[in-house]
């Protein structure tokens, strides 16, 4: 189910534990990794969005876009040089990658041929961001249709996984992700329904039940009949006695509903501690 594994790195502090979950993961499914750096253009093409249509037009020289695009380059080249040292030492295979464009647009292109995306919940520019997540993140995770591992900046190898169950489709693909790597993996695997309702609630457990059973793994269910989803979740994860991977479905209803009534993706990748796995 997971046999490649896209990296994307910017040189940023995330950059290293992006490859040290790759490297964990690749050893334990024995699969490949595909690292990735992203030369973003509008760093250097900036001013044909300020050129001489503008209200304040700005035209920098040719000599500027040049000098600028051969420096990121040359950073880009510097960063696959340090990964490499890393992916040479762990013994899997690996390919590198380096492309021109916007990195959210390049990521989600190239995550066509992997199963799963590794991403930073934060980039390079976190020193200026007065968010929790960056946009790029946010952008992959919805125009995916990949599953995304979204890390902090320290690797903390997760020994539980935890997967928040509601019957949606894409709670199911989280359940069905998680199956899959607690078999691989050997761990325990717990399932959350949370729930006020004691007749959807039985409903839910059922089916979560029914669905591991062919598994063969350990499993647990339980609930939770907290109103709020997102806190039951984040309150889990954080009372663990183990490091947990939480999964859930990710972005399961329309923009407008979310802009009524908040994504509640959104709000567990922001505030939820990391890792954490975005089933589409």
């Amino acid at each position: 189910m997971i046999r490649s594994i896209l990296l994307p790195i910017d040189g940023s502090t995330y950059s290293k534990s992006v490859l040290e979950y790759g490297i964990h993961l690749g050893k334990a499914l024995n699969a490949t990794l595909r690292v990735l750096t992203v030369v973003d253009i509008r760093l250097y093409e900036w001013n044909m969005a300020a050129g001489s249509d503008s209200f304040v037009p700005v035209v920098t020289t040719t000599a500027f876009q040049e000098e600028t695009q051969q420096m990121l380059k040359k950073k880009a080249e510097a960063i696959l040089d340090k990964a490499k040292e890393m992916l040479i030492k762990s013994g899997l295979t690996f390919e590198f990658e380096t492309f021109d464009g916007i990195p959210a647009d390049e990521i989600t292109d190239r995550a066509k041929i992997s199963d799963l995306i590794i991403l930073g919940i934060r980039g390079e520019y976190e020193r200026w961001g007065r968010h929790e997540l960056g946009a790029t993140v946010e952008i992959v995770a919805r125009q995916t249709s990949k599953p995304v591992l979204l890390v902090d900046k320290i690797f903390t190898p997760f020994k539980r996984i935890l997967c928040g169950y509601n019957g949606s489709d894409a709670s199911n693909r989280a359940l069905q992700l998680s199956a899959f790597l607690s078999k691989e993996l050997q761990m325990l695997l717990q399932v959350l329904v949370v729930s006020s309702v004691d007749e959807e609630r039985n409903i839910l457990l059922n089916e979560a039940g029914k669905y591991l059973e062919p598994y063969d793994i350990e499993f647990q269910l339980r609930h939770e009949a907290d109103n709020s989803a997102v806190d039951a979740l984040i309150n889990a994860r954080a009372s663990a006695p183990f490091d947990v991977l939480l999964a859930i479905g990710s972005f399961g209803h329309s923009r407008l509903r979310e802009a009524i009534l908040g994504s509640t993706t959104v709000q567990i990748m922001r505030k939820a501690a990391k890792p954490i796995l975005l089933a589409r």
